[in-house]
């Protein structure tokens, strides 16, 4: 944990009542404009006073069945321009200039699209929570940093942590497993005797991406993941499309896969009132499945997290075990 701690806001500590809530006049929503900047300029003088020109996304995320953001979603997540890579470049270990890192700070100001922990490892970390509140960690105590924010109209406020600080489970049991060579081993004896048809690739917080699988289509599958990507398994599709379409619940959330002639897997969350619209695009389609959405009912065939290059499984998130995955664990060497 970071020595050094900041709260970093646009509201005047003296307009807070005995709980600490604020109740002045400042709005909770950027201005797009003078203070916005002020931010920026504040966090970029903490990161020159810590000797930081780069960062690193962290846990990213974007806005997936409800959104709860003050402004309307923006394009793009907001991500527009800041990858060479497009969106596919924000994800989880993404290095970032600190211009770049500026921006995404811009964006989670606005609270309109994407989402991450911007970080340099033992050293500093940009956190954004909601309605303007910046925290800012550091291993340098940053005294010019913080006459600068002063002077920009802002207020920083020492804390002992930021609140947004990633916890990891230390109570935890169960090991997550890679996605390693003898994963992909397993995965492939799965779908060569049929109990293994799907891949969900969850690349960001919010958003999947879906693959079919055949024996000759895993390896560029693999190969295309994006890095550090979280991973589930699940059963082929079903071709028998009218079980599907029974199996649609009266109410509540559902997840819909289909699969045309293209081989392209789609999906879509939906309600009892875009059910006629999901079975009308599923009654066309080559093969199917329904998906729980809850917690405690969406249970795949196993999970993983890709590792790094290296071998090494640097991602911090976590995947929910499995039955399958916990069986696995069992068999790990105790070290």
């Amino acid at each position: 944990m970071l020595t050094y701690v900041y709260r970093v806001t646009k509201y005047d500590p003296a307009d807070r009542d005995e709980h600490g809530h604020y109740t002045g006049p400042e709005d909770t929503a950027s201005d797009h404009g003078e203070i916005e900047a002020a931010y920026l300029q504040a966090v970029a003088a903490f990161a020159t006073d810590t000797g930081i020109d780069h960062l690193v996304v962290r846990e990213p995320q974007v806005p997936s069945v409800a959104y709860f953001g003050v402004e309307p979603p923006a394009d793009g997540f907001g991500l527009d321009g800041l990858f060479r890579a497009g969106q596919a470049g924000f994800h989880d270990g993404a290095q970032v200039l600190l211009d770049v890192a500026l921006e995404l700070v811009r964006v989670m100001l606005r609270d309109s699209g994407a989402w991450c922990r911007l970080e340099a490892e033992d050293t500093f970390a940009v956190h954004v929570g909601w309605d303007q509140y910046v925290y800012v960690s550091s291993s340098q105590p940053c005294e010019e940093a913080l006459a600068r924010t002063r002077e920009l109209g802002l207020f920083p406020e020492r804390l002992d942590a930021s609140p947004y600080a990633f916890r990891s489970e230390e109570e935890e049991q169960d090991i997550q497993r890679p996605g390693d060579d003898d994963f992909w081993a397993d995965l492939h004896r799965a779908v060569a005797t049929g109990h293994a048809g799907i891949l969900e690739e969850m690349y960001l917080q919010g958003v999947s991406r879906w693959h079919h699988l055949t024996s000759g289509a895993i390896g560029p599958v693999r190969v295309g993941l994006a890095p550090r990507a979280r991973l589930a398994v699940w059963p082929p599709l079903s071709t028998d499309i009218d079980a599907v379409l029974r199996a649609f619940p009266a109410d509540g959330l559902v997840e819909a896969l289909w699969q045309h002639d293209d081989g392209l897997i789609h999906s879509a969350i939906a309600d009892e009132e875009q059910f006629p619209e999901l079975t009308a695009r599923i009654s066309s389609a080559r093969a199917a499945a329904l998906l729980p959405v809850y917690a405690g009912e969406r249970v795949p065939l196993c999970t993983a997290v890709m590792p790094d290059n290296d071998g090494v499984l640097r991602a911090r998130w976590r995947t929910e075990p499995t039955p399958s995955d916990r069986d696995w664990a069992l068999r790990q060497p105790k070290g």
